[in-house]
């Protein structure tokens, strides 16, 4: 990690001078105050130079790429990683061969290395990000499907006016099925048991 000492008349000319040697911004380093100099008498007799440490921060987001590539590596699958960031959101979308195994069954394996790179993405920062980790479009496939099956046990449930318990899954998906139900008047939805084994009921 890049790191320099740079001096000035005070502490805000000193960083200044830091910033410009590392050619970046206030926002992207972690500044320590070594010694915050003495102005001296008439400002010129007796002065003291203020000096700062100035390192470049950690890129939590480029490194949370990094562990990806790091991880996918090591299950023999090669990617491509494209970041995006939206506000506090941030995607990874993962392209490459042997994809289905980053996959899993039912997103399972996809789900549990979203989770790590959660992890990763939040570890000792200031700025917290949610995530989405996506392969090749598989997140946005899986929407469609929980959707259709939410509206076919939704007619199960009316029908046969009893209610109906959907698998396990993760809360992110439950949120899917839930916004699916929202407009239908005729069934409610809540979830219920305990991780990993919470599931969506479906109530006429």
């Amino acid at each position: 990690m890049k790191e320099i000492t740079a001096s000035g008349q005070t502490v805000e000319e000193a960083v200044l001078s830091a910033l410009e040697q590392l050619n970046t911004t206030r926002d992207q380093v972690e500044v320590d105050i070594i010694d915050e100099g003495k102005k001296g008498l008439l400002g010129i007799f007796g002065s003291k130079r203020a000096f700062v440490k100035v390192k470049l921060a950690k890129n939590q987001i480029q490194e949370t790429e990094n562990f990806i590539k790091e991880v996918t590596k090591h299950m023999n699958v090669d990617v491509e990683v494209t970041t995006t960031v939206e506000d506090n959101h941030v995607t990874y979308e993962v392209k490459g061969d042997n994809i289905a195994l980053l996959i899993g069954k039912r997103g399972q394996t996809l789900n549990a290395l979203q989770y790590l790179v959660h992890l990763a993405l939040n570890k000792d920062v200031k700025q917290f990000y949610s995530v989405t980790l996506d392969a090749e479009g598989y997140r946005g496939r899986r929407k469609d499907t929980l959707e259709s099956l939410a509206l076919k046990m939704a007619d199960k449930a009316t029908r046969l006016n009893k209610k109906v318990a959907l698998e396990p899954m993760p809360a992110f998906e439950r949120k899917i099925i839930h916004s699916a139900l929202q407009a239908k008047k005729e069934v409610s939805t809540y979830s219920d048991g305990v991780e990993p084994h919470r599931h969506i009921v479906i109530k006429p």
